[in-house]
């Protein structure tokens, strides 16, 4: 296969095929009548992994990790697990963040309803910002 077809048989761009294979991942075989680079089903395979890798949340770095094990006929699977976890637990820790942010975001959109506008005088750059949590308002906003 050339790089339009494996792109098109793994629902992928033939830049991002390009890439992969400039980052070793997928190791074409040269065609001695033209040198195109020639792809076989194993880097269908390979190129269709890295990409469930990658909407996984597996970094670059990790796919080829995960790739390298299983080519020294070594079961990436503990290693995967491990990762997972560890990305899952953070992801859960940025939407717990983000969750937070979401709140404080409310809660200063609601308490700037009721604050006049005002212009920096040399004490002041935004009113808005620099007093958005000096009396929040009675009622909680909703998330």
């Amino acid at each position: 296969m050339k790089v339009k077809e494996l792109a098109t048989s793994a629902g992928v761009s033939p830049d991002t095929v390009r890439f992969y294979t400039r980052e070793g991942l997928l190791k074409p075989s040269r065609n001695p009548d033209n040198n195109y680079q020639q792809f076989d089903a194993e880097d269908l395979r390979r190129l269709r992994f890295a990409r469930k890798a990658r909407q996984l949340g597996f970094s670059l770095i990790e796919v080829r990790q995960i790739l390298d094990q299983a080519d020294e006929h070594h079961s990436p699977c503990p290693m995967v697990r491990d990762v997972f976890e560890q990305r899952l637990a953070e992801v859960e820790r940025e939407i717990e963040e983000l969750q937070q942010l979401r709140k404080r975001m409310k809660t200063a959109l609601a308490a700037w309803q009721d604050m006049p506008d005002g212009t920096p005088d040399g004490h002041t750059i935004c009113r808005l910002i620099e007093h958005w949590d000096d009396n929040p308002p009675a009622k909680q906003v909703e998330e």
